[in-house]
């Protein structure tokens, strides 16, 4: 009887096990197209950035990727959101779980593209790169540097832990892994591609692999890996997938970043592209049958100090705090007129209905909040380091923020002020007065002192790091006075620095003032009452330039200039009864109002 049974149970297991094998999916690379379970599969993801989404919508917006017809979810890991501090990784907190996200995903019936870099660019904060790197002076990144490869090899095997259980060849949806990112706009370093690839190999990344290049002939040729597949940022003609071609015919190519919106910069216009233009270029691809990558089906926030910088014609070009990109999902999860198109197209090529669109998430409106100001900058600095000339953010320790250089005047005492690469913004004060401020945007460098009757004229400047470059040859962006300052041409010396990078914490524990300091670089508070809760848009028009926190959390940058003045803050950020809002503000002396709106316009 025992034996019967013994062999009922093995039987079972087998049967079992052999169920297993049979549900087991594979994802393979044929010559010109992708190949799932041996037969051929065309990918139509929508991307996401974790980070750039409160982790309590992340299933609402893969649902809503999905309702617009796509199969795959496309995303960004950003090196820098989980190592923050060198050698400390971070994959549980606030919106970090990356495998959770990932298991999502697969619990919708979504694939997965992982764009782990360690390069990503993405309108992210130094592309995604540790700012701890710059701590090194003559480091250079994306290429065999023994010290940036040190740090690369320990990201990815940091990250491997995390995500090869969730591979296709281990029942996951991760069906293939990126190999950098654009790396032919930005260097030939072949061999450091292959090395990349060759450490997540050894790290247990077992599926395809595919890389990511404009469509010209010099980029690819840069770009592409042996064995990989090729995506093309975008692919939305023939004659892109004939240059892709010509580098790898033996691989599939498909679209890896197909672009329904686009980026916007301070200072610009919203960057709002026609329907059209991705109507055509969507249709084309799914009339010739190649996968493709929307970038982004949905953009999200740059909350607290995340957002990049670009580096183009005009110079250095902060990102707004909204990365909305105009994408068919907006900022706030909800479906635009483009996705409504998109949904429409991409059905009418399926042969199963889509599913219903997921609900909208409620919004709010809050009436008027009175901000009043509590204390300042000026009453809340931290001990000084004393240097014979100013330094970096980075040399001092510091990642993020705002710093104060300090120095009193010995000889010129007036005149032409000239700071030697500012990077980006400063508050120049005399004697504790404002005199004016330096933006690099503009490509800014000096202001003129005015004189002084004060025999020992005491200067300070109050100077923020904005966005790192994440694209192309600017990416070695540190921050803070990067050179000098002169004054009539006079190298000015002994500098008391005081390092501000207004971590959270910091915000929560600062004590209120009876009498602030009636100069720019005050602090506001304000308090108000919710019954329900539900996402909003915090109104900043009557405040000029600074960064907000709600409840300890910090929504990002604003700025008077525009055209965004509307900061996002989710419902989960929010309590009933009472909130907190804390106001730190580069200008602005007198009290004002904030209030909640339902939309970004």
């Amino acid at each position: 009887m025992k034996k019967i049974v013994l062999m009922s149970a093995l039987a079972l297991f087998g049967y079992t096990a052999t169920i297993q094998a049979q549900s087991k999916h594979t994802f393979t690379l044929g010559k010109k197209e992708f190949l799932l379970d041996g037969k051929p599969y065309q990918i139509i993801s929508g991307e996401m950035h974790p980070a750039r989404i409160p982790k309590e919508y992340w299933k609402h917006r893969i649902q809503m990727a999905k309702a617009m017809g796509c199969n795959t979810i496309a995303a960004y890991v950003f090196w820098n959101y989980h190592e923050q501090e060198e050698g400390k990784f971070d994959f549980s907190s606030e919106n970090r779980n990356i495998a959770e996200f990932i298991k999502l995903a697969q619990a919708e019936g979504m694939w997965v593209l992982l764009r782990p870099g360690p390069y990503v660019c993405a309108e992210w904060e130094f592309g995604g790169l540790p700012p701890y790197l710059l701590r090194i002076p003559d480091i250079k990144v994306r290429c065999m540097d023994p010290r940036y490869m040190a740090a690369a090899e320990r990201y990815v095997k940091a990250l491997s832990e995390q995500v090869k259980q969730l591979q296709v060849s281990n029942d996951g949806p991760i069906l293939m892994v990126q190999v950098e990112n654009e790396y032919g706009s930005f260097g030939n370093d072949k061999q450091y591609l292959y090395k990349l690839k060759e450490l997540w190999e050894q790290n247990g990344i077992d599926v395809p692999f595919y890389t990511a290049d404009g469509p010209a002939d010099p980029l690819l040729e840069a770009g592409v890996v042996p064995g990989a597949a090729v995506g093309l940022d975008s692919g939305g003609s023939e004659a892109d997938f004939a240059a892709a071609a010509r580098q790898n015919p033996d691989v599939p190519s498909f679209s890896s970043e197909s672009y329904p919106g686009w980026l916007t910069h301070w200072g610009e216009k919203w960057a709002r592209p026609d329907k059209a233009g991705i109507l055509k270029e969507v249709k084309f691809l799914l009339d010739t049958k190649r996968s493709l990558n929307l970038y982004v089906i949905h953009g999200g926030t740059n909350f607290g100090f995340t957002a990049g910088a670009n580096s183009g014609g005009k110079g250095y070009e902060p990102d707004l705090t909204s990365y909305d990109y105009d994408a068919p999902i907006n900022e706030q999860g909800a479906a635009t007129e483009k996705y409504m198109a998109l949904r429409e197209l991409i059905g009418s090529y399926s042969k199963k209905k889509l599913p219903a669109i997921p609900a909208a998430i409620p919004a709010i409106t809050i009436p008027a909040i009175q901000l009043t100001p509590f204390t300042d900058v000026w009453s809340n600095l931290p001990a000084a380091v004393h240097s014979i000339q100013p330094k970096t953010f980075e040399a001092y320790g510091q990642d993020y923020g705002f710093m104060v250089y300090k120095t009193t005047l010995v000889g010129h005492k007036s005149g032409k002020l000239e700071i030697t690469e500012l990077h980006d913004y400063a508050t120049v004060f005399l004697n504790g007065k404002y005199v004016g401020k330096i933006d690099r945007r503009l490509g800014e460098r000096s202001i003129e002192l005015p004189k002084s009757d004060v025999k020992n004229p005491v200067l300070e400047i109050l100077v923020e790091g904005m966005g790192r470059i994440n694209f192309a040859q600017g990416l070695i962006d540190r921050k803070g006075i990067t050179d000098r300052v002169t004054l009539n041409g006079m190298t000015l010396m002994n500098w008391d620095v005081y390092g501000l990078p207004m971590e959270n914490g910091f915000i929560e524990k600062l004590p209120a003032k009876k009498e602030s300091e009636a100069r720019p670089g005050q602090f506001f508070k304000g308090t108000f009452t919710l019954t329900s809760t539900g996402d909003t848009y915090l109104d900043l028009s009557n405040f000029k330039k600074g960064m907000i926190w709600v409840n300890g959390h910090n929504l990002g940058r604003y700025w008077e200039i525009g055209p965004q003045k509307r900061l996002y803050c989710p419902a989960p950020w929010l309590k009933k009864g009472e909130n907190e809002i804390v106001v730190f503000d580069q200008h602005q002396l007198e009290a004002a109002t904030i209030q909640g709106e339902k939309a970004l316009e």
